[in-house]
């Protein structure tokens, strides 16, 4: 029994296997958030000039350049501090005085932290009297960009002459313009350390979503699947909503660039709820709140459409609702059937935190109640990162958990409650199997039925306990003398049968079962040992013609009964009659 116990189970080593992944993975992260501060603090910033800038609005939105710059200067209001600015269809002007630059080196203009602004654009004038623009934004192809980049950047001409003029369009979300005067080689090295840092984000997100996939395959388990689903549509929520996908992944789209932040959104957040409902398996505590729950997921699913088909400020509100509510519904969810038992939804409401966390951020600059800043770029992405590997974790353990109350439950079906031997019926159908190739193929194979002579002598004076023990010892004796294609089988209560495949010598087996049975028996007195009394035969045997399974079995049964009147032989080979 001992062999089968300990034998190596190809899922199980699987599992083991994706632990340590896990954990390096884990390890990995560990390291690169620890590191994060001060990546963030070697990024060159160059100069902030957004407070420098005066602004008027353009109710609007059709005035050109040049009667922008005709309007008069009072009617520009100096950016005293960072704002957020809700356009509808108006056009928001900033009049910029640069500060003096080197000459010798090329100079860009970057519109940081804002990768879904629909469109910039920057105008500067030549000694000529000519404006020149330059433009960006979603609304236009990230491949026909002046520049392009994961967010607007412009290049200043060093021949410009006066100030510098931006517009920006943006609906229905807020506008909050953040201003960056820097050289080609600080924009190089923001560039390098931003891909660095999102291009490991995505890597690693990559590979927890492997991980998530092959367990969903191995276990068996939707709620796997929806983890997938929710990996996959943040990976993709934070590639737009960095900029990193309209440069890399899709620049010649600007219609999909424009609508992927929102509608990844959307779907993150309907996965989201999905995935709760899985895991936290809300059916099984109230049909109502089930029904609702899925309702939500499948509103989150199909409204993009009549986002992107309204594009309106109702239908932003409608996006931030949603993702409020749903911050609030998936932890209410978790902490609710936490309650009523569900243990692993406990720890799923812990594993959200971080996200839960970080969302304010976004969402309030989504709102126009913060302007653009890392925090608000970066904040979902860190707190995903953390989140992601946590919440595999916690749905590993939990299949395992659950993979193993159903093995017991399978096990159960086919083996002895006490010794873990099959149970009669299971050897019925092996003996039988054994029969028709004994007789089909000529293949030789052994029958031993053993009994546990001594064990009423054991229960009188030890009790029910230690006779229990030695069941348990001597089945595990007797499975540890055969090889794993044979069966060993409890019949009753201390009988037990051993089907040897194979052209074995029973009589050297006999001899060897009496004598393991002699070892001494631990947590018992050690003049207590196990007496085992066998009848073995060869097989086939066709003595009665061609005699079925329970035939045979009576026989041996009959034969050990007989050996029993008999206390000074132990072993019994019955012959094989043609």
């Amino acid at each position: 029994m001992d062999r089968y116990i300990h034998a190596p189970d190809p899922a199980s080593c699987l599992a083991f296997l994706l632990r340590r992944l896990a954990t390096m993975a884990l390890l990995l992260l560990g390291c690169w958030l620890a590191l994060w501060p001060d990546l963030a603090r070697a990024t060159p910033g160059g100069a902030d000039i957004t407070l420098q800038a005066r602004h008027w609005t353009d109710p609007s939105g059709d005035l050109g350049i040049d009667e922008v710059v005709r309007r008069p200067v009072d009617d520009f209001v100096a950016m005293e501090r960072y704002r957020s600015i809700q356009l509808e269809t108006g056009v928001l002007w900033l009049r910029l005085d640069l500060p003096p630059r080197d000459a010798a080196r090329r100079w860009y203009l970057m519109l940081s932290a804002a990768a879904f602004t629909n469109r910039a654009t920057l105008y500067t004038a030549n000694p000529s009297g000519t404006w020149t623009a330059q433009q960006a934004g979603d609304h236009l192809p990230v491949s026909q960009w002046a520049h392009p980049d994961q967010t607007p950047v412009f290049l200043l001409d060093p021949q410009a002459v006066g100030p510098v003029w931006l517009s920006l369009e943006n609906q229905p979300a807020s506008v909050s313009p953040r201003l960056i005067v820097l050289d080609e080689r600080q924009l190089q090295e923001k560039r390098q350390w931003t891909f660095l840092m999102v291009g490991g984000y995505l890597g690693f997100g990559l590979l927890v979503l492997f991980i998530g996939w092959v367990h969903a395959r191995l276990y068996a388990d939707r709620a796997f699947i929806a983890y997938c689903c929710y990996v996959a549509c943040m990976l993709g929520f934070q590639a737009a909503f960095t900029g990193v996908g309209g440069l890399f992944f899709w620049p010649d789209h600007a219609a999909w660039n424009d609508a992927a932040p929102p509608v990844f959104m959307f779907w993150l957040t309907a996965s989201g709820i999905w995935f709760v409902r899985e895991v936290c398996v809300v059916s099984r505590h109230h049909r109502g709140v089930d029904r609702f729950v899925l309702a939500w997921s499948v509103f989150g699913l199909l409204f993009p459409a009549v986002y992107l088909l309204l594009l309106n400020r109702p239908a932003f509100i409608v996006l931030n609702l949603y993702g409020l509510l749903s911050v609030l519904l998936s932890f209410g969810l978790c902490v609710w059937t936490w309650r009523r038992g569900e243990t692993y939804a406990g720890w799923m409401a812990l594993g959200f935190l971080p996200v839960h966390l970080a969302y304010p951020f976004p969402a309030l600059r989504s709102a126009g109640l913060l302007p653009d800043s890392w925090a608000t770029q970066y904040a979902v992405l860190i707190g995903s990162a953390i989140e992601i590997p946590l919440l595999l974790y916690i749905l590993h353990r939990r299949a395992k958990d659950f993979n193993e109350n159903r093995a017991r439950l399978r096990a159960i079906e086919s083996t002895d409650p006490l010794t873990g031997l099959t149970i009669a019926p299971v050897l019925h159908l092996r003996l039988r199997d054994a029969l028709r190739r004994a007789r089909r193929y000529g293949h030789r194979c052994g029958l031993v039925l053993v009994d546990l002579s001594n064990h009423t002598a054991i229960l009188d004076r030890e009790g029910r306990e230690a006779g229990d023990r030695a069941l348990v010892v001597a089945a595990s004796r007797l499975s540890a003398l055969v090889r794993e294609v044979d069966t060993v089988c409890r019949t009753a209560e201390t009988r037990f049968a051993v089907l040897v495949e194979g052209p074995e010598d029973l009589r050297l087996l006999g001899q060897h079962i009496v004598a393991k049975g002699l070892e001494r028996v631990p947590l018992l007195p050690p003049d207590l040992t196990l007496r085992f009394r066998l009848v073995s035969a060869s097989l086939p045997d066709e003595a009665d013609g061609s005699p079925d399974d329970g035939r045979l079995m009576e026989r041996l049964n009959h034969a050990l009964d007989r050996l029993a009147d008999d206390p000074r032989k132990v072993v019994l080979h019955l012959p094989q009659r043609a």
